[in-house]
């Protein structure tokens, strides 16, 4: 008992990097004891999970200066099997195309929106399937008679804990939710133009929110407060990312750019490398990120450098649009963070999940997973077991094209691990 006390009295003395460092030691001698030669693929699954270690690594590579994956590097695209079409299983409950989600941090419920204005937060069960929570939206100039939002939502995020939900739309609103109760919080007013991008930082309530008005605006949610607004687009933003570091990044939509904003030095760096618009983007790791054009262009981002390390130029082929051939967009993009992992979408009725090859130097091809519609929005789960993409008759952000045969919903696709990632823990384990 006395040496239970001491211990005890000895965590609480510790400072948060402390513990960072406690955890990483003692997960490094695990690693140490399962593969003394460093880490094998064969170990994917139980490097994955849970979380915590990842984070404690993390941690203890920031506090040592110690590059080991820089940070923590999973080859899953090793682990995963060719997923199979029969086992996706689809979520209906939005009457026109869904346009945003995002899925809870201990990857047990799907939050989604749509053009139709309504919200269905919190209450998409992953297990069961089942719609928990609805909260209606309505018409332009309905605001006052109910809770959502009245007109098309664009985007969301969800903090780290959990504990808040951040939804943006047209009508240049920012709204917060209790994503446990389904209860509006706050809404955030300050932007000109539409809300395309929103995103907390990691580990915080910091959120960064992006806008058709050109600049990107920072807010403490849980003071209520606003920051500061940064600018230097020069058209339409189309969608942001951020992840534990004080900064994000950002899809400049026709201006051809990709931005690095250092929140505390207020500056940032300008990548280019896209033919057309960048509709999406998003960080893999606090060292690369991958976007998307309406070229059909997939680039792979090293956050040192202004060119793409990779371009995968018509990633989804081309289509023929009034008697011209034309690539399909991208409208969609997602990286299971920290690892080797993507997925992009488009109205090519296939989503293609793809492998960073090389160090982050190539773009590999793995498999198409038949998805007919617009994929608006694609999420990896935090374990990597399943994909979910977001699917309309019509592109999150335009009625260019209209895909009739497409059905409004939610896709819920599994990714199989192979055997060599087998163990309680394993990613593909539930």
């Amino acid at each position: 008992r006395r040496r239970e006390a001491a211990a005890a009295e000895e965590e609480v003395d510790e400072t948060p990097q402390e513990k960072k460092l406690r955890l990483a030691k003692q997960y490094l001698e695990e690693l140490r004891q399962l593969a003394p030669h460093g880490p094998s693929p064969a170990l994917g699954g139980q490097l994955l999970a849970p979380r915590r270690r990842q984070d404690a690594v993390l941690g203890y590579s920031r506090a040592w200066g110690v590059v080991w994956g820089s940070p923590v590097h999973i080859p899953l695209s090793l682990q995963v099997q060719r997923p199979d079409p029969a086992s996706i299983r689809v979520l209906r409950g939005h009457q026109l195309p869904v346009t945003c989600l995002v899925i809870s941090p201990d990857d047990r419920f799907i939050f989604s929106a749509s053009k139709d204005g309504s919200l269905i937060k919190c209450k998409w069960e992953v297990d069961s399937g089942k719609r928990l929570c609805v909260v209606p939206g309505g018409k332009k100039g309905t605001e006052e008679r109910h809770m959502g939002h009245a007109s098309h939502v664009l985007c969301m995020a969800i903090s780290s804990d959990g504990k808040y939900l951040a939804t943006g739309d047209r009508n240049k609103l920012i709204m917060i939710w209790d994503a446990a109760t389904c209860k509006r919080l706050h809404i955030f007013t300050g932007h000109r133009d539409a809300v395309s991008g929103l995103s907390f930082r990691k580990g915080t309530h910091q959120l960064y929110s992006a806008s058709h008005d050109r600049c990107v605006k920072v807010w403490n949610v849980a003071e209520n407060a606003y920051v500061e607004t940064l600018f230097g687009h020069q058209d339409v933003i189309t969608g942001l990312d951020s992840l534990s570091r004080e900064c994000c990044v950002t899809a400049g939509g026709r201006d051809g750019t990709v931005r690095l904003w250092k929140i505390p030095e207020e500056s940032q760096l300008v990548f280019s490398g896209h033919q057309g618009s960048i509709d999406c983007i998003q960080l893999i790791n606090e060292e690369h990120m991958v976007s998307g054009a309406d070229d059909g262009s997939l680039a792979l981002w090293g956050l040192t450098k202004k060119k793409p390390l990779a371009l995968a130029r018509q990633a989804h082929g081309m289509q023929d649009a009034q008697g011209l051939q034309e690539p399909y967009w991208i409208s969609a993009v997602a990286a299971l963070r920290n690892s080797d992992l993507l997925a992009t979408g488009s109205h090519s009725a296939t989503v293609k999940l793809w492998k960073c090859g090389e160090g982050f130097r190539k773009l590999e091809h793995l498999w198409d997973i038949p998805l007919v519609g617009f994929v608006n929005s694609l999420k990896f789960s935090a374990a990597g077991d399943f994909l979910v993409a977001g699917v309309g008759q019509e592109h999150r952000l335009g009625r260019w094209w209209r895909v009739k045969e497409a059905k409004n919903s939610i896709c819920i696709i599994p990714l199989k691990q192979k055997t060599t990632a087998s163990g309680p823990e394993s990613p593909g384990s539930s």
